[in-house]
């Protein structure tokens, strides 16, 4: 099973973002769903966070700006970004764990925001 994000790129500050994460090939259904981020010379820190049940979770610096939502038949999971600052810039990963618990990482997708 692989986790494939797409989306990333480069934006202006105050410009919007939307990145997906799919799995591919088999798996459970995932229990948790959610997006991280690492910026140069920084820990990889938690950005958010959905549970199969729909409720979310966001770090402090992206709330209000930030939505995570996903699609529970498909195994995806999106994070639509708006108002996005130079400090969002990073390489955003998504994390999954599946009813077994079972734990995925995406390869990650570089998000840069500059003018």
């Amino acid at each position: 099973v692989q986790l494939v994000e797409s989306g990333g790129g480069l934006v202006q500050p105050g410009g919007s973002l939307r990145l997906s994460c799919a799995a591919s090939g088999s798996v459970e259904s995932f229990a948790i769903m959610s997006w991280y981020r690492q910026a140069p010379g920084k820990q990889r820190e938690w950005v958010a966070t959905v549970t199969r049940g729909g409720n979310t979770n966001y770090v402090n610096s992206v709330k209000g700006r930030f939505t995570i939502s996903r699609d529970n038949g498909k195994n995806t999971v999106e994070l639509q970004m708006n108002s996005l600052k130079p400090e969002d810039t990073a390489v955003y990963y998504c994390y999954s764990i599946d009813t077994l618990s079972r734990a995925y990482w995406g390869q990650g997708t570089q998000v840069t925001v500059s003018s």
